[in-house]
């Protein structure tokens, strides 16, 4: 049994060593003997004790400041037949003849033997030094010395620096921290042994290493207690009842030891007399000496030996499961780097044109969404292209307004400059063709960035293609990239130019007979039903107004008072009979002359009736007034064709719904006579003429700074027909770019560069000549793929040999 606890030993250091070296962390978790005290609590020296050799450093303040794995290997005197020293590898030196059967090796420095134990120590010290620097902060990384000697029980021991409270020097304000983060990792570990260092004199109650272990261990199965300076106890006192565990109990209990003190150290006292005087002590107290079998560093040896072998078998199928997991880690990491460079040209091009097809079908899946490696944090490959297409495409359409940089002035100069000399009979329809011609226009940039947009998005899914295996061949990777994204490039000029062209043909005929345009008829509706809603919406204001007056002054004449509403209700009677009084001279005035309009054209013929007062002519119509000059429709030429019937010509055949469409009040307007078009009650506003009110009633304000005249009512109504004839062409447009940019881009751009990917790769990349530059590996990967194998042949071995002993 004993012999099979020193092989599992063995193969635990040799994992130890492999997991160290290669993955600089303990993933395996192995079972060990982690030392924790606080400073000066003499776990150094109980180390030393265990060895036999004077080989730490020391000095005040931390001087451990890196962890020291500590790996004791118990080898024959007698070292030329010795077949555990084979296992172990320790390599032969010349200097092993000459009957030096002690040595020490670091991991740091493979191959180098240190028969000089003071060399060990100052070695120790470099190293602490080069990776922890020269002032007194700890470093996480661990130093890994091995001990061979006859002289030693295979252990292995992890020295940690030493608890602090107080920093010192240059130390980090935070070192007890520190410290105590780095201890807590170690011992945290299922299949660590604590060995709690306390000294005797000392109370128990205030260690800090039985306080950190009962942290992680609070039922004390896995710590071992450590009592030193047993010799340095006041005189009448002692540590019977710690040594018994009736003070504080643990399952593998407490045991003492006696340490050089401080004047042995100085003066050179050999470890065989401090170990003698040690035993001496304990046989001789009177308090201990019933117990002296249990205590001293012998002991301690062989008890730690024993413990850590136990445990070892125990945790045995454990480490066995572990390794199997890491094993099939192992293999898939190595599987992910590949085998080594193939060597003929055969399997050199099979290699190629593998890696091409795997690098083409990622792409495609990407844009398709049939990839294996889809991602659940971020939108990537077609989603992202949909992403575009209908949301930031989409909504960039969305915010453009047809009509934002269009001013009423602008419009009204437009209309002004398409009829020349000649006064115009309609709304002019080149006016209406040569605004909204820009206007279609607006709609190219955001095309042209949707384009973008997906030309960037199919790059980067170019850069996010392949696999570990892939980038073994950085050339081959990066020549596959470029690759795609020439074809890309290729192909973003003519989707360009046909996105482009797009906007030229919907710019190039102004199809007025779409059947979802509104039409002059039914625009002219609109707008006359809007003024007539807004004039309503203000009578109604004002009958509010005066109801709420009236009744405040009903109740102020029950209270008998006098409102302030009283004066300014015989204001508003003596403003409103004054348009009466002009009214009525209008009307006497147009008995005599022919109605004349604001901007001096005669609008109708006009006959005087029997009873005195004028009438409108039977062809006379307020279409006339509104898009008709001097005779209106009957002297353009166009003899028997009704006013609605001549407004097709802009507006299409929804124009003869116009009259039936008209208000009742318009209607009335007409029977009556009026040259305005409905007579509704105008609100009394100071420094405001007709035309503007009129202006401001259609959402043109009058701007007394601009330039030119105020528009007259006439203009406000044609400069809002205009502008809302635009809005419904450019609406129309709006809705065919919408859905034909992004079938453009997916036919042209997305979809062509899928179906000749693979064609483009093969033919640009898969020449013989090329064959020894593409296949060119990583350095990296190489060192990472050559490191794996290793560790899989440790690993293997390990559960070899593992499998062996269970």
């Amino acid at each position: 049994m004993a012999a099979l606890g020193e092989e599992l030993l063995k193969v635990v250091n040799r994992l130890q060593d492999l997991v160290f070296n290669t993955i600089g962390n303990d993933s395996l978790d192995l079972p060990q003997i982690v030392v924790v005290g606080s400073q000066s609590s003499g776990k150094s020296s109980v180390l030393e004790n265990i060895v036999g050799r004077d080989f730490l450093p020391r000095g005040s303040g931390i001087v451990t400041r890196r962890p020291l794995i500590l790996q004791l290997i118990n080898v024959p005197s007698e070292r030329d037949d010795r077949p555990e020293h084979d296992e172990v590898h320790v390599p032969h030196t010349p200097a092993s003849v000459a009957g030096q059967d002690e040595w020490g090796e670091f991991n740091h420095i493979p191959g180098r033997r240190f028969y000089d134990f003071q060399e060990v120590k100052r070695e120790i010290d470099n190293e602490t030094a080069r990776i922890a620097g020269n002032n007194k902060g700890i470093n996480r990384q661990p130093i890994n010395l091995k001990i061979y000697s006859p002289h030693v029980l295979s252990l292995t021991l992890v020295d940690l620096p030493g608890l602090t409270k107080v920093p010192i020097g240059d130390q980090p304000g935070d070192i007890e921290k520190q410290t105590r983060t780095l201890i807590s990792e170690y011992i945290a570990k299922p299949n660590s042994i604590i060995l709690a260092v306390s000294p005797a004199n000392v109370d128990i109650v205030n260690s800090e290493a039985l306080k950190l272990a009962r942290y992680v261990d609070p039922t004390g199965k896995r710590t071992i207690g450590v009592l030193t300076k047993l010799d340095l106890m006041d005189h009448g006192t002692n540590a019977l009842d710690i040594l018994s565990g009736r003070v504080y109990p643990l399952k593998l209990g407490f045991i003492g030891v006696v340490n050089r003190s401080q004047q042995d150290i100085q003066g050179n006292k050999s470890m065989a007399d401090a170990l003698s005087a040690e035993r001496d002590f304990f046989r001789m107290h009177p308090a201990y000496r019933n117990i002296a079998s249990r205590c001293g560093t012998q002991f301690l040896a062989k008890t730690l030996n024993s413990t850590l072998m136990t445990h070892i078998r125990e945790r045995l199928p454990d480490i066995k499961a572990r390794l199997n997991t890491l094993m099939g880690q192992t293999q898939q990491e190595l599987a992910s780097y590949g085998t080594d460079s193939f060597t003929g040209k055969e399997h050199r091009g099979s290699l190629i044109l593998s890696l091409m097809t795997r690098f083409a079908t990622s792409f495609i899946s990407s844009i398709d969404g049939t990839s294996s490696e889809i991602s659940t944090k971020e939108l990537c490959g077609g989603a992202r292209i949909y992403y575009i297409f209908n949301s930031v495409f989409g909504n960039s359409l969305e915010t453009i307004d047809p009509t934002q940089n269009l001013s009423p002035l602008d419009i009204r100069t437009a209309i002004r400059n398409s009829t020349g000399p000649r006064p115009s009979l309609f709304v002019p329809e080149l006016a209406f063709d040569l605004l909204v011609k820009p206007q279609i226009k607006l709609l190219e940039i955001p095309s042209q960035r949707c384009v973008e947009l997906v030309y960037e998005e199919l790059i980067k899914i170019g850069h996010t293609c392949g696999d570990n295996e892939l980038a073994r061949y950085p050339r081959l990777q990066g020549k596959l990239i470029e690759v795609v994204s020439d074809l890309l490039r290729e192909r973003l000029g003519p989707c360009s130019t046909y996105v482009e062209s797009l906007i030229s043909i919907q710019r190039a005929y102004i199809n007025t007979n779409h059947p979802n345009f509104l039409g002059a008829a039914a625009a002219m509706s609109n707008v006359m039903q809007d003024k007539h809603d807004r004039e309503k919406r203000m009578v109604a204001a004002e009958e509010k107004r005066k109801r709420e007056a009236r009744r405040r002054k009903e109740i102020a004449a029950v209270n008998g008072d006098q409102t302030p509403e009283d004066h300014e209700d015989e204001q508003q009677q003596q403003q409103s009979a004054l348009p009466t009084r002009n009214a009525v001279r209008n009307k006497e005035s147009r008995s005599m002359s022919p109605a004349v309009g604001r901007d001096g054209h005669r609008l109708t013929h006009s006959v005087t009736a029997p009873n005195g007062t004028t009438a409108p002519s039977g062809k006379d119509s307020f279409l006339n007034y509104f898009f008709g000059k001097e005779n209106g429709i009957r002297d353009s030429g166009l003899p028997g064709q009704s006013a609605a019937g001549a407004m097709q010509g802009i507006g299409g055949s929804a124009s003869r719904h116009v009259s039936q469409n008209l208000e009742p009040s318009i209607a009335a307007s007409f029977r009556r006579g009026d040259t305005r078009p409905v007579s509704m009650p105008e609100p009394p506003v100071a420094g405001l003429t007709v035309e503007e009110m009129d202006a401001q009633d259609l959402g043109f304000p009058h701007d007394p700074t601009s330039e030119g005249p105020a528009m007259t009512e006439r203009e406000a109504l044609e400069t809002e027909l205009i502008r809302r004839l635009i809005s419904s062409y450019f609406n129309i447009v709006r809705e065919t770019i919408a859905d034909q940019v992004p079938k453009a881009v997916m036919h042209l751009l997305v979809n062509f560069s899928k179906d000749v990917v693979q064609n483009r790769l093969v033919s640009e990349l898969y020449k013989e000549t090329l064959f020894e530059e593409l296949l060119y590996e990583d350095g990296v990967i190489k060192q990472e793929r050559e490191k794996c194998e290793k560790l899989l042949e440790t690993y293997k071995e390990a559960a070899k040999i593992v499998g062996e002993v269970l």
